[in-house]
């Protein structure tokens, strides 16, 4: 590691800022969201609506007062129009013994300028030595992407809470269990959602339990997980698995997704499969309800959506009837991702205005009893969940309601993952389809004239190419 990162203490310190263009400006412009007393050392002139934009802000100093201002600085920053001045600027900041930054001179600076990324009190900051500071930048719209705006009001609520935490915890490690809880739980959901007087008094509701736990209880988040791509996980859920003290999770989420999961929580598989349900569904209530009861943070992770054919419904009843609430995170739906990801719009003014979701299993085991003379009528798409096994059927029910033999069906398994398999045909093919290509689930059927929109993307591709 070439870089040692370290953060400035910035009340009641100085920096000098030599330069007076563009690339001085630029530095000031980063410096002002600080609490630095900063003097600008000019070249011969300033550019124009320097001054002004950083009015109350800066010192400007001719280049013959650079000494006094360098005496008092605990770093300085050299952003010169001429080769000249940057030469004799960095003489005389080694003269006075501070660390200096030098724009465009690696080789001459103690320190570098970071991508920096401030949210109130928290500030990350992420440096390449000068080798790749786009790369740098890249690394910090990431991390921004993870930092709710919110970040920074929840940081000055929870530092003005400190006193009250030492007032009423005296032990240390109850301190720290206090706020291991707040800032993963319930009081930091609610700053995030910008209710930031809620999440004060859940501050101090939890410092009350903390104090005396006896009727303490955990929180329960039921979480959509998405397709499987991690990188279509809503920011909302991978905060929340981040957090949790425990995660039940199907065997539809992929790995790549568990393995967001906080190293340290507990995890729990209860997935299910067709005729072998590992861990029957009264049985994930119950350890859902016993580990929130024990005050431990709870996420139930789902494929999917947890709302759309995950059952999330019947959970969310199961833990109202034990006294518990229960937030649910939206996922992209199966359907969604697994469309997308094809090049298969779910919709089209062309061939569908009208978009059906039915699952193909029904509770019994068996075909769902629907309405299959309003699936079967045109110009909408079907897509079936869970109907690899019944596929037979369904595309026998469907040809029978009316549906022509001819319908353009997709079916897509594992959508959005690298073992991802597509295959195209007709409604009449379905089933032959899948016992072509191996199929086993979990796959999606999308039944209508959009499902012929990738098939025929392709054909164009490969007559194009042999042109």
């Amino acid at each position: 590691m070439r870089l040692f990162p370290a953060f400035f203490y910035t009340d009641d310190a100085h920096v000098t800022v030599f330069g007076g263009g563009e690339e001085a400006r630029r530095k000031v412009r980063l410096l002002a969201k600080t609490t630095l007393k900063i003097t600008v050392v000019i070249d011969t002139e300033i550019e124009p609506g320097f001054a002004e934009e950083f009015a109350g802000r800066i010192t400007i100093a001719p280049r013959e007062m650079a000494g006094q201002a360098l005496d008092r600085s605990k770093f300085a920053i050299i952003a010169c129009r001429s080769d000249q001045n940057t030469e004799q600027s960095i003489i005389w900041a080694r003269e006075y013994g501070i660390p200096i930054n030098v724009v465009d001179q690696p080789e001459a600076c103690d320190f570098t300028v970071p991508s920096i990324l401030e949210r109130g009190e928290i500030v990350a900051a992420v440096g390449s030595g000068g080798a790749a500071p786009v790369l740098a930048k890249r690394v910090r719209t990431r991390l921004e992407a993870l930092m709710p705006q919110n970040m920074g009001p929840l940081s000055e609520i929870a530092r003005d809470f400190r006193p009250r935490v030492y007032e009423v915890l005296e032990d240390g490690k109850k301190r720290r269990q206090f706020w291991e809880a707040a800032l993963n739980g319930a009081p930091a959901d609610l700053a995030l959602e910008g209710k930031f007087e809620d999440a004060k008094h859940a501050l101090e509701t939890l410092l009350q339990e903390i104090a005396s736990p006896a009727n303490q209880v955990g929180s329960v988040h039921i979480v959509g997980a998405g397709p499987g791509d991690p990188e279509l996980l809503t920011l909302k859920a991978f905060r929340l698995i981040q957090n949790a003290d425990v995660v039940f999770h199907d065997r539809l989420v992929s790995d790549e997704i568990m393995d967001l999961v906080r190293r340290d929580a507990t995890r729990v598989s209860v997935g299910k499969a067709k005729s072998n349900h590992s861990v029957p569904q009264d049985k994930i209530h119950d350890l859902m309800i016993d580990a929130a009861r024990s005050g431990q943070r709870v996420v139930r992770l789902k494929g999917g959506d947890p709302f759309v054919f995950g059952r999330g419904g019947e959970e969310v009843e199961a833990l109202r009837k034990a006294g518990l609430e229960a937030s649910v995170v939206p996922g992209i739906s199966s359907a969604l991702g697994c469309a997308a990801s094809a090049g298969l719009p779910l919709t089209h003014r062309d061939h569908a205005q009208t978009l059906t979701f039915v699952t193909g299993h029904a509770k019994s085991g068996e075909v769902p009893d629907l309405d299959w003379t309003a699936l079967a009528k045109p110009a909408q798409t079907v897509v079936v969940f869970m109907g690899v096994g019944t596929a037979p059927t369904i595309s026998e029910k469907l040809i029978h309601a009316g549906r022509a033999n001819s319908t353009p069906v997709a079916v897509i398994e594992n959508g959005t993952r690298p073992n991802e398999i597509r295959v195209f045909g007709t409604l009449a093919e379905l089933p032959h389809l899948i016992t072509r290509a191996g199929i086993r689930g979990p796959a999606l059927l999308i039944i209508g004239e959009v499902s012929a929109i990738p098939a025929e993307a392709l054909a164009q591709l490969s007559s194009e190419a042999a042109a």
